[in-house]
């Protein structure tokens, strides 16, 4: 960082609460609430600096991370932020989950989750709906963009405050003082961080607080080692599926279909029969079987043979194809626009082209599951949850609300997530579990069947669109129509996951009958004189949520496959066209001439079996190059993906790499796969192997150029995502020369 920029945006007050100037919905620095104290604990021999930071007597470092570890690295990246700037010794730091409380709510990501659908609230709202703890979210790509401000404040003070005890034992002047590798030095002298931290901890900073300086052998910018492979290399590391309880048992639940359902008849007496079921608890949505282990708790569950009665509609693939052609027959919302597009379109001939994405499912290697315990002694009720979260704050407030108890009374203890994409936001295993506990009375360890997670998972709706565009007589688009049906997934996921939030109930009607979620990404970003996005709501029946990158993974498909087809109706080569429209946005077309000559672009010709796409997302920049062919059993098949990434300033570059590659192989398994039918309001996916996932003799030859950057850190955990499937399916039709609009990708799919 420059030595003109170094003075922090945060003062001292707001420092030691532990707080900070925020983003999106938080409020401005001026109005912060000053009454949240941390709660932060400390073991034996460590000293507590704020809500970020504690400095053992043996020297480890502990920072609190609020953001929940997936596998996008933030157990490493937001550590590395602090111990930068405190001038640790990155051997000696370790991380911890941090407490419940509104100092770390994530405004940005409920912000980014809901695409700015809050956004609309005044300054007096927005602060009411930050201060609620339940907002500690990981979504949105936001864990860096969120935190890096309060982590470096952090770093910084208790750099100062060591450093002023060092001084003083000196008799020097701290400003002449450094901090490297876990030591305050002057001159020759040393002193570790900690025989001072127990008396620094006490002392006060400056207000702002300055930063450190430009100098070499920093920690942020380097790929230094992950701090949670050790653990889940050597099988030490704590998923849910690993809490082990006294006298705890273990329980499997099986759910009713889709819709209107209710449970009719169970055949206890057959689960009795099966060894070690202990308990039948039914619910009028579900059944689950209790068992001393969680085989035999599966297998009663077949025992059992639930019947289940629902009314309503009939759901099958079709009812969705037909939601969604009538909802673009009928009324929409427009939600952005540009230009005047009816004089564009007017007396002027129009290219058009529909798309469909199917169903999306997240799939992934940890299903639904929670650990439960709850007491009563003394008239004092108490649940604990151990469950992998990516709400913790909404999942307390669920569970305590499923047994009517204060939120204060629930505990939730987050874990490591294996894998996600978004399906832990959701809290219903929670819920259950804490049902299941008060019943049993003992601790219940609930874990869905693979089965049973496909069945009932919150999928990525399905989305039709009818692009419309009229080109200039040199291929210049003058005017482009966007008219996208999809259900409204972000109200939704506002109803269910704020649970009826006033605060937010308000902004979302100032939105009007238009959902934001359901459309993200859809606008072009492309330079045109004229231009309208619509959503249309579809109802179709199934319940939906997020899934990584969201709308995102659909639109962009519609967007980069139809501008393909302009390029070929204007004759014109497909980089070249993009480039040509973008206008002043450097970084994006950098990321298009970077990915060309990467992968040596040879114009997407026919027969060449080459595609590219692009896509700008939560403040980051991406170019795909795909060479793809149908193999002789009549399936796409991928044989090598290129792509060139601008997240700008880069806190770890190989935990930045691995999830470019990690999205680019996700993209790839929902331009493939990773999708479902449905038959009578079941999902028709029971298992892994009804999906059509890449495997490894699947995945492609995959390189990724990062382009260096100084501008603020974008989001890198979700922009790999959206451009994957066109990049194959505009690669596809350069191979075979037709055009497959649907995803997932399947020859006679038009």
């Amino acid at each position: 960082m420059a030595a003109h920029d170094t003075q922090a945006r945060i003062d001292r007050r707001t420092l030691l609460i532990g707080g900070g100037a925020g983003i999106g919905l938080l409020v401005a620095l001026a109005v912060w609430p000053r009454d949240y104290a941390p709660n932060l604990s400390a073991a034996s021999g460590e000293t507590v600096f704020g809500a970020w930071l504690k400095i053992g007597e043996d020297g480890h470092v502990t920072v609190a991370v609020p953001q929940a570890e997936h596998g996008q690295g933030v157990y490493t990246t937001l550590p590395q932020i602090l111990a930068d700037e405190l001038g640790a010794d990155w051997r000696t730091v370790g991380v911890q989950p941090a407490p419940l409380n509104p100092l770390y709510a994530n405004a940005l990501g409920v912000d980014e989750l809901f695409e700015g659908a809050l956004g609309v609230l005044p300054v007096s709202l927005r602060r009411t709906l930050a201060e609620r703890p339940a907002l500690t979210l990981t979504a949105g790509s936001t864990s860096v963009r969120a935190f890096e401000g309060q982590l470096r404040a952090a770093g910084a003070a208790a750099r100062i405050l060591l450093t002023k005890v060092a001084a003083a034992r000196w008799g020097v002047d701290w400003t002449s003082c450094g901090a490297r590798d876990g030591f305050i030095s002057h001159g020759d002298k040393k002193l570790r961080f900690a025989s001072l931290a127990a008396e620094a901890a006490g002392g006060t900073v400056p207000d702002p607080i300055p930063l450190r300086a430009a100098e070499p052998n920093r920690l942020v910018g380097r790929s230094l080692p992950r701090l949670d492979v050790p653990a889940k290399v050597d099988g030490s590391a704590n998923f849910a599926g690993d809490i082990r309880l006294p006298d705890m048992v273990f329980a499997s639940i099986r759910q009713g279909p889709v819709g209107d359902t209710r449970l009719i008849r169970v055949d206890r007496a057959a689960a009795d029969r099966i060894r070690g079921v202990l308990q039948v608890v039914t619910n009028e949505r579900w059944v689950a079987a209790i068992a001393t282990n969680w085989w035999a708790a599966n297998k009663a569950l077949d025992a059992l043979s639930p019947r289940f009665a629902t009314t309503g509609a009939i759901v099958n693939t079709d009812s969705f194809d037909t939601a969604l052609a009538a909802a673009l027959d009928g009324p929409g919302t427009r939600l952005a626009t540009e230009g005047d597009l009816s004089t564009a379109f007017k007396g002027a001939s129009v290219v058009t082209a529909d798309y469909r994405a199917g169903l999306a499912m997240h799939a992934a290697i940890e299903t639904m599951t929670a650990t439960a315990s709850y007491s009563d002694r003394d008239g004092t009720a108490r649940l604990e949850l151990w469950l992998p979260t990516q709400a913790p704050g909404l999942a307390r407030a669920a569970a305590a609300a499923t047994l009517g108890l204060p939120e204060d009374a629930v505990i939730v203890y987050p874990m490591l997530i294996g894998g996600s994409f978004g399906a832990n936001l959701e809290h219903l295993a929670a819920e259950q579990a804490a049902l299941l506990a008060l019943e049993v009375k003992r601790p219940v360890q609930l874990v869905w069947s693979r089965s049973e997670d496909l069945l009932h998972d919150r999928y990525r709706p399905p989305a039709a669109a009818r692009m419309a565009a009229r080109l200039g007589p040199n291929g210049q688009i003058l005017g482009w129509l966007a008219k996208i049906a999809a259900p409204p997934t972000g109200r939704d996921l506002a109803d269910r996951l704020l649970d009826g939030d006033r605060v937010a109930a308000a902004a979302l009607a100032a939105r009007g009958s238009g959902d934001r979620y359901a459309v993200a990404g859809a606008r072009p970003i492309y330079r045109m004189p004229a231009f309208a996005v619509d959503h249309h709501p579809a109802e179709i029946g199934v319940p939906t949520g997020h899934w990584r990158s969201g709308a995102h993974s659909y639109t962009c498909f519609f967007t980069e496959c139809f501008l393909d087809e302009l390029a070929h109706v204007a004759a014109t080569e497909p980089l070249s066209y993009r480039i040509g429209m973008l206008g002043g946005d450097v970084r994006l077309a950098r990321c298009l001439s970077t990915v060309a000559s990467l992968g040596g672009w040879g114009g997407g010709v026919p027969g060449s079996g080459q595609g590219i796409a692009c896509h700008s997302f939560r403040g980051s920049y991406i170019a795909v190059l795909a060479e793809a062919h149908i193999g002789n059993d009549q399936r796409p098949r991928v044989d090598r993906l290129v792509a060139a990434v601008d997240c700008g300033r880069q806190i770890n570059p190989d935990v930045v790499l691995q999830a470019i590659e990690g999205g680019l192989v996700f993209g790839m398994a929902q331009a493939l796969g990773a999708s479902t039918g449905f038959t009578e309001n079941l999902a028709d996916a029971r298992g892994f192997g009804d999906l059509s996932l890449p495997r490894l003799a699947d995945t492609p030859d995959i390189t990724v150029e990062l382009i260096r950057s100084d501008a603020d850190p974008g989001g890198v955990s979700e922009v790999a995502v959206p451009p994957v499937a066109p990049a194959i399916a505009n690669a596809l039709q350069s191979a075979t020369g037709f055009r497959l609009r649907t995803l997932p990708l399947r020859p006679g799919d038009s």
